[in-house]
């Protein structure tokens, strides 16, 4: 990690207090949340400090930890040790097995909720932790693998609570998934590389809504963009919104940046790196590391060397040079100069995160399985955004809403003009 200024040396969190609206105002309304041990697990830099001092603020006590070590930042973990009612089990030497040692002691302290970025306390509460399920009342869930891990449990019969699948909402997946991966993904390339996108071809893998964002504003850039995909629906979404669309293994010998939004594994692999030109460089952006088969390419090169913070080269046979950036982990939030998404992003997903967790603490929860966030929930975010925006919109009269609730408008719309007449 690279040191980077803060507005107070001291407390790392002061930027992100300015940055994100919508978590100032839920922390200051009470402590809806007093009395309930919440676990957090997630990338602990300031928009998740901020996040886990808000829940803090509502009066929960906060076990926390890390979803991915790399993204650890050892300041903001030094600053929320620091408050009462909050523990943390994360430092950025981390690696795969201690921070797994590390998730399975903060469920040994059997937490209430779980509010997790790609559910790896809920699996753990499930396979490898004995009986801790038993404790959890419920959990939210912000990413779209975690997501698919939580639907897998309960399509397998082994959910046995219920899970808020956030990431599924409009706030969530609309703006942080499309603005906030994208813009970060393709900042941290730039800012890693010191290269420029304009006039590169850049191939996305996945278009879904963090792969749409990464080709939209490449190709804003100057990207010429390729997109590849498994789902028809959103291969024909790809082509119609401007990008062209083909296999892997025809793409791979066009690109000059790869950029994996899958959610899959071994996105790219031995037959694709055969076919790239010289210094292609490639990024993940799906959230394991498990989208580029770094164990094949490891396996065709002559040589792997470090070029520079957060790249790694790997030297082919025939000489070509083939760049891997941030270790193929997350490319946003494990490279030199990484932060993560921009605070006025996470600001709406952490404020969705948390009013899922005040309603799955405060009333009764649906039965075990994966839930919708409740659409009122995510309007109450939307709207505390727009307040801070200072943007004002129209609300439905009441023969607007009428109207929308008939099923025969044109009788509707008669009674209306007769009374007007």
């Amino acid at each position: 990690m690279v040191d980077r200024p803060r507005m107070d040396e001291a407390d790392p969190l002061s930027w992100m207090r300015e940055q994100m609206p919508v978590l100032r105002a839920l922390g200051a309304a009470g402590e809806p949340l007093a009395g309930t041990t919440v676990a957090v697990a997630s990338h602990l830099e300031p928009s998740t400090g901020f996040f886990i001092e808000t829940l803090h603020e509502a009066g929960a006590t906060v076990l926390a930890t890390a979803s991915e070590a790399d993204s650890t930042h050892d300041d903001v973990v030094a600053y929320l040790d620091g408050l009462e009612r909050v523990e943390t089990f994360a430092d950025s030497s981390m690696d795969d097995a201690a921070l797994d040692e590390a998730h399975r002691r903060l469920l040994d302290r059997e937490p209430e909720l779980l509010l997790t970025d790609g559910a790896e306390l809920v699996v753990k509460a499930h396979d490898d932790v004995s009986d801790v399920a038993d404790s959890v009342r419920a959990a939210a869930e912000q990413t779209t693998s975690g997501v698919g891990r939580v639907e897998a449990m309960a399509d397998a019969g082994e959910l046995t609570i219920p899970v808020y699948r956030v990431n599924h909402t409009p706030m969530k997946h609309q703006f942080d998934n499309v603005h906030g991966t994208g813009e970060s993904a393709l900042t941290n390339i730039a800012m890693t590389t010191n290269t420029i996108l304009a006039g590169r071809t850049v191939v996305v893998a996945g278009y879904g809504y963090v792969g749409k964002g990464v080709a939209r504003k490449a190709r804003d850039l100057g990207a010429e963009t390729v997109v590849t995909e498994i789902d028809p629906r959103k291969a024909l979404k790809a082509r119609m919104d401007g990008h062209r669309v083909m296999p892997m293994a025809e793409a791979a010998a066009e690109g000059e940046l790869f950029v994996t939004a899958t959610g899959n594994c071994r996105v790219i692999r031995d037959e694709h790196f055969e076919r790239m030109p010289d210094e292609a460089m490639l990024a993940n952006v799906g959230h394991m590391d498990v989208e580029l088969d770094l164990d094949a390419l490891a396996e065709r090169a002559t040589e792997v060397t470090e070029t520079d913070q957060g790249i790694t080269r790997y030297r082919l046979p025939d000489g070509r040079r083939l760049d891997v950036l941030a270790r193929g982990r997350l490319v946003n939030l494990a490279g030199p100069f990484s932060q993560g998404h921009p605070a006025a992003v996470m600001d709406t997903t952490f404020g969705a995160m948390f009013v899922a967790g005040r309603d799955l603490a405060d009333g009764p929860v649906p039965g075990p399985g994966v839930h919708d966030l409740p659409d009122e929930l995510d309007r109450e975010v939307a709207e505390l955004k727009l307040d801070a925006m200072d943007i004002d919109i129209d609300g439905l009269t009441d023969k607007q809403a009428a109207y929308l609730d008939s099923w025969n408008r044109e009788e509707t719309l008669a009674e209306w003009e007769s009374e007007r007449s």
